[in-house]
C-alpha cells in the first residue's frame, strides 16, 4: 500500500492537514500566488528536525539534492535559504503553536499509559521550565539583566507523566518568572500538579484548591507553617512526620491568600541523605505516595534533556522572536508526531532509536515497518547503556 510513498510522507499523513489549514487561515497566513506556503515551511522544518540539519544552508543543500523526490515529500514550493528565512520571520508562530496543540491532543488520545510507578487513577502533571541560552549580539530581545552576558528563551512545560506528552507549553523571555505561568494554566479537577519551590505563591496555589485539583511542592526554608495536628506515620517508608498545618505568617493579608489548611510531610531520603519537606493540599493519599509523586517530577527534567539532545532547539535557524518560537513549536510537534507513530505502528523501539532510523530512511519508498524490521535493533541487556532513557521509568533511581 505504501510502496509508492516515502517514509517521510507516511509520517506526515498522521497529521491532520485540514487542521493546519485552519490554523493558517486563522492568522492570515494563506496568500494568493504564494510560491512557498506555510505547509512547505512546516515540512522543511520537520525534515530538518528529523535529519538533524544545522542551518538553513544545510536544509537547502539537502532538499535540493533530492530533486524530484521533493514532490513525494509533499513539498511543492521552491526551497531556498531566502524563502525559508522569510517564512520563519513572517509566518505567525501561533500557526505552529495552535497546530502543535492539535497534534498534542491527538497524541493524548492514542498514547498508552507508560509504566508509571505510582498507582493512581488521577491525571498527574509535572510543571517546570528550561532555559535555551542565546547570544545577546544575535538575539538582543532575549535580554535578561545587565550583569548577564547571555540572554535566553524559557520554555515552560506541563508534562503529562502518564503519557510523556506535553499538555501545555509557553515560550517566554528568560526574564519571566516561573510562578507567573500558573496564571495561564487551565486547571483540571482531581488532577495532581507536581512542581518545585519556584512555584510557591499561595494566592496562585489557592486556585488549585478552589478548582478541586491537588498540588505537591517542596517547602521553602522561609515558609512559615503552624502545626494544627500530627498524624501517625510509618517510619519504614521514609516518612518522618505528617502534619496538618496552616500559614503562620503574622501578615493577615498573606494568610488570606491561602485561608484553608495544608499538609506538611517530612521525608528522609536515605539514598541521598537528604531531608525533604513537602507541602500539599491533598489529605487522603498516604504520605509516602505524596513523596513518590514528587520524585516523579524528575521525569520532566529527563524530557528537557531528551529534547535538547535529539531535536534542534538550541541552535536556531532565525534570530527573530517569531522564528525562534516557530522552531521550538515545530520541534515539539515533531517529537509528538514520532510518539504518535510509535503507537500507530506499535514500534517496540525507543524514541531515540526511532529518530536515528528515520534520519537515514526518510526518503526511502517502502512501508515504514520495514525500516524497523531488522533484528539488529535488539539491544543486549548485558551491554552497559548510558543513553538517557526517557520512556523506561524507575522512579527510585
Amino acid at each position: 500500500m505504501n510502496s509508492g510513498s516515502t517514509i517521510f510522507a507516511q509520517l506526515i499523513r498522521l497529521l491532520p492537514q485540514r487542521e493546519f489549514r485552519r490554523c493558517v487561515e486563522k492568522y492570515g497566513g494563506a496568500k494568493k500566488g504564494q510560491q512557498f506556503s506555510s505547509w512547505d515551511q512546516f515540512l522543511c522544518m520537520v525534515f530538518a528536525q528529523l535529519t538533524y540539519r544545522e542551518s538553513l544552508r544545510d536544509i537547502e543543500a539537502c532538499l535540493r539534492a533530492v530533486g524530484v523526490k521533493l514532490y513525494h515529500l509533499g513539498i511543492r514550493g521552491h526551497v531556498s535559504r531566502t524563502n525559508l528565512a522569510r517564512a520563519n520571520a513572517t509566518t505567525d508562530w501561533r500557526v505552529f503553536a495552535d497546530f502543535g496543540q492539535v497534534v498534542i491532543r491527538k497524541a493524548q488520545e492514542v498514547a498508552h499509559n507508560e509504566a508509571f510507578t505510582v498507582e493512581l487513577a488521577n491525571a498527574v502533571y509535572a510543571l517546570d521550565s528550561t532555559v535555551l541560552e542565546t547570544c545577546l549580539t544575535l538575539f538582543p530581545w532575549t535580554y535578561f539583566t545587565e550583569r548577564e552576558s547571555r540572554g535566553g528563551v524559557k520554555v515552560h512545560t506541563l508534562l503529562d507523566l502518564k503519557r510523556n506528552i506535553p499538555s501545555f507549553i509557553d515560550i517566554t523571555r528568560r526574564k519571566v518568572g516561573d510562578v507567573e505561568i500558573l496564571d495561564k494554566l487551565s486547571i483540571e479537577p482531581e488532577a495532581f500538579y507536581i512542581m518545585d519551590r519556584a512555584y510557591i505563591d499561595w494566592k496562585r496555589l489557592y486556585r488549585f484548591t478552589k478548582n478541586n485539583a491537588f498540588f505537591v511542592t517542596r517547602a521553602k526554608k522561609s515558609t512559615a507553617l503552624r502545626r494544627v495536628r500530627s498524624q501517625a506515620v510509618d517510619i519504614a517508608t521514609g516518612v518522618r512526620s505528617d502534619q496538618i498545618v496552616r500559614l503562620a505568617t503574622k501578615n493577615f493579608s498573606r494568610r488570606r491568600h491561602y485561608p484553608t489548611r495544608l499538609r506538611r510531610i517530612v521525608f528522609l531520603d536515605l539514598e541521598h541523605k537528604r531531608r525533604l519537606v513537602f507541602v500539599t493540599n491533598n489529605f487522603s493519599l498516604p504520605a509516602h505516595i505524596i513523596a513518590d509523586l514528587y520524585k516523579s517530577r524528575w521525569f520532566i527534567e529527563l524530557f528537557f534533556k531528551w529534547l535538547k539532545q535529539h531535536l534542534r532547539i538550541e541552535k536556531f535557524y532565525g534570530n527573530s522572536p517569531n522564528a525562534v518560537k516557530a522552531q521550538i513549536w515545530i520541534a515539539i510537534t515533531t517529537y509528538t508526531l514520532v510518539a504518535i507513530a510509535k503507537e500507530r505502528w506499535r514500534l517496540p523501539h525507543s524514541l531515540y532509536t526511532i529518530l536515528q532510523v528515520l534520519s537515514i530512511s526518510l526518503l526511502e519508498k517502502k512501508p515504514i515497518l520495514q525500516a524497523f524490521s531488522a533484528q539488529d535493533f535488539k539491544c543486549n541487556d548485558d551491554t552497559p547503556d548510558n543513553q538517557l532513557k526517557l520512556f523506561e521509568r524507575n522512579v527510585g533511581q
